[in-house]
């Protein structure tokens, strides 16, 4: 991420700050939204990071104020023995974007340069020839006028155990730990390692990644939003004005009498 003037830094962000600075930059999302529709562009953002680095919350807080026809998250599962079978990046080409979309990988085919090679899933050779393929290939991407974002979130050891221990003993948070969390946790520095190797291999001009440091996770979501809207160089279109039509009392009757009978759901609150 590149680095903002103290100036530019949130301090002391509070909840009520947030959520102000928050709307303010989902509200920039939304002009974001109308110009690649208008434009036709066609955008990647790759999200990859630590486990428990945030990059759910992250994504959410960049996808729940636009529409999910132009904003669309992937996630694929594991793969199955079929797709096992094809070409390493087969499975995720046909989710990337046509004109006027965004397509917003939560974990992507970078998977072989952290999680599988961390945890035996693929071969040495097999990582070796993905960082050697993969800039060949996003290259091939970019060239035919695909933008392509990568961000890395980068959480620290103390916070890492602090979300990991929080998802052990909170109910609301169990449904997170996956059984590659734990895990993860005890290979601390083979994550870091195989980090460094995909960086060195695969941080290039024309696909380049950012580092989004998210201990603090407020923080964090807003540089993100930021970078995304700084890296998409855009401008507000005019918005025809809109003038709500009065409801016709053509074929009126009594509409809300036809429900009477019908099955309602319990108001409790």
């Amino acid at each position: 991420m590149s680095k903002a003037s103290k100036a530019d830094e949130p301090k002391g962000l509070g909840r009520k700050r947030y959520e102000k600075e928050l709307r303010k930059l989902q509200s920039r999302l939304c002009v974001l939204q109308e110009w690649i529709k208008h434009k036709g562009l066609r955008v990647i953002i790759v999200f990859e990071g630590r486990d428990a680095a945030g990059k759910g919350g992250t994504i959410k807080a960049i996808t729940e104020r636009v529409s999910p026809r132009i904003f669309r998250l992937v996630a694929l599962p594991a793969p199955s023995d079929r797709e096992k079978s094809q070409m390493y990046m087969q499975r995720y080409l046909p989710h990337f974007p046509a004109a006027g979309e965004v397509v917003i990988f939560d974990r992507s085919w970078y998977n072989r340069a952290g999680v599988e090679y961390v945890m035996g899933f693929c071969t040495k050779e097999q990582h070796e020839r993905f960082l050697h393929l993969c800039p060949m290939v996003e290259k091939f991407v970019t060239d035919g006028g695909i933008q392509l974002i990568k961000i890395w979130l980068e959480v620290s050891d103390q916070e890492q155990k602090k979300r990991f221990e929080a998802r052990i003993t909170d109910p609301l948070r169990q449904w997170k730990l996956s059984p590659m969390d734990l895990p993860s946790r005890s290979h601390w520095y083979k994550y870091s390692r195989a980090r460094d190797m995909m960086l060195d291999a695969t941080d290039t001009k024309f696909a380049p990644w950012h580092i989004l440091r998210s201990d603090d996770k407020k923080k964090a979501r807003l540089n993100c939003i930021r970078h995304i809207l700084d890296a998409i160089p855009h401008k507000t279109l005019p918005r025809e004005s809109i003038k709500l039509p009065k409801r016709s009392m053509k074929g009126a009757y009594d509409d809300q009498a036809r429900l009477k009978n019908r099955k309602f759901v319990r108001e409790i609150y």
